[in-house]
């Protein structure tokens, strides 16, 4: 087997877990600091109970995270060593300065925010869950520059095949990272906008719900009702932006071979390399020409014109219609379900059971349309590792197939492991009896009583 292509599925195993719980915890932390922030104001107990609860979840993902960060680091050594050697002067620095900036200040508060609450003062808690949460963001910052500039690289120059700074100002607001900053924040918000509705939901269809459960549930829902309609406006920016830098890329995310004016929008093909040609292709006329170029007539370069750099098709094709597929349910849930939910008073016991079946369902919805765009950003950018500049099995390391096989399995064995007790300990928390406050849902007057204003 090829070693390289062995060295990436490992690096893409060992990346997909890790990017699971920063999904989590980048929202998650703020989701926090607002529980927080509404208990101080009103002292309604659902909201401290909320807070108790989803701190535990916080926990256990940061936790998985930083563990599996730190695998992610060694294989820069392990398998790609020509990387660091190549992009080093940039790579570095950024990598360090979310070490010494962001996990510093996660690290440096998290164990006042877990374990001091009734130990120091309530501005100074609720100072250091703020600090934990900016701490997410912040961390989310600079590794998405750094991904960023490999996708669209600036303010760089090359010497003896090294990439030196030229400016700073230039790599942290390289033409892309504005746009993957956005939508990797609200894709994080919304993942845990249904990870909130969605154990919610399972714990009123186990008859678990404690007295937050239904506040929790509002919560969820509103912040998907929003934030989806804003993804699908920050989604079709970032669409526009990779047009306009690599636009094989979206060539490839459509399955366009030729270039052509008013392509269609394909709903459902099958792409079919050898032929250069999709099978069994459903679309709309000139819809991808209109989402895309903005225009009925507009030009959408072919793949055709990118012979020897254009990556893989299928991957990118069927990655982006799951990513967009999980957008649609979400915004048919979130909406449907929050205006059911006000429509019955927010008494939560009232709700359909198909409805909480189905939030129960997506409850890790979040996860699959994160991993799908994630796998339709990075693939695109092959065969290069540094777009346009450094190709992928240029930097790869020497390490023999067998051993990257082996290591591999045990990984993904690992991991699989790891992701269903993850599961298993959210799900035993969610049915777990809690000892604070009522036991039953609230009615819909106290569920509005405590949310005040803020849903």
């Amino acid at each position: 087997m090829d070693p390289v292509l062995l060295a990436r599925a490992q690096f893409a195993a060992n990346m997909s877990f890790h990017i699971l719980f920063p999904t989590i915890t980048i929202a998650l932390a703020w989701m926090l600091l607002f529980f927080r922030w509404r208990w101080l104001r009103t002292q309604a107990q659902p909201w401290l109970l909320a807070y108790r609860f989803w701190t535990k979840v916080f926990a256990l993902s940061f936790a998985l995270g930083v563990v599996s960060g730190i695998t992610m680091s060694f294989q820069f050594g392990t398998n790609w060593p020509g990387y660091m050697e190549t992009v080093g002067n940039i790579a570095g620095p950024l990598l360090g300065y979310e070490v010494l900036t962001a996990f510093f200040l996660e690290a440096s508060f998290l164990g006042i925010m877990l374990f001091g609450h009734g130990r120091v003062s309530e501005r100074l808690h609720l100072t250091a869950t703020f600090l934990v949460a900016f701490g997410t963001t912040l961390s989310a910052f600079w590794i998405l520059c750094l991904g960023s500039w490999m996708q669209t690289p600036v303010g760089y120059e090359i010497r003896d095949g090294v990439f030196h700074v030229t400016s700073w100002v230039e790599i942290l607001t390289n033409p892309s990272f504005p746009y993957r900053l956005a939508h990797m924040l609200i894709a994080s918000a919304l993942t845990v906008a249904f990870l909130l509705a969605g154990v919610s939901a399972w714990q009123l269809l186990r008859g678990r719900a404690n007295g937050s459960t239904p506040l929790v549930l509002r919560v969820g829902l509103t912040l998907g009702a929003v934030l989806v309609p804003v993804q699908i406006v920050v989604g079709d920016l970032h669409g526009l932006n990779t047009l306009e830098h690599q636009p094989q890329k979206i060539a490839a995310m459509e399955a366009i071979w030729e270039t052509e004016r008013g392509a269609p929008l394909l709903l459902f093909a099958w792409p079919d390399s050898t032929t250069r040609s999709n099978r069994y292709a459903v679309g709309i006329p000139r819809g991808a020409s209109l989402l895309l170029a903005h225009e009925l007539d507009g030009e959408l370069k072919g793949l055709n014109d990118f012979p020897d750099a254009h990556p893989p098709v299928a991957p990118l094709f069927f990655g982006f219609r799951i990513m967009v597929g999980i957008g649609v349910l979400m915004l048919a849930a979130s909406w449907v379900g929050w205006w059911l939910y006000r429509r019955r008073g927010w008494v939560a016991e009232t709700l359909p059971r198909g409805l909480l079946w189905t939030l129960a369902g997506m409850t890790f919805s979040g996860w699959l349309a994160t991993l799908a765009g994630w796998y339709v950003t990075e693939i695109g950018r092959q065969p290069y590792i540094v777009y346009g500049l450094v190709r992928t099995a240029d930097v790869a390391s020497k390490v023999p197939a067998g051993m990257i096989a082996s290591t591999l399995a045990m990984y993904v064995t690992l991991y699989i492991a790891l992701i269903a007790a993850y599961v298993g300990v959210i799900k035993y928390m969610a049915e777990k009896t809690v000892d604070e406050g009522p036991q039953t849902p609230q009615s819909g007057a106290a569920v509005a009583a405590a949310a005040g204003s803020a849903t």
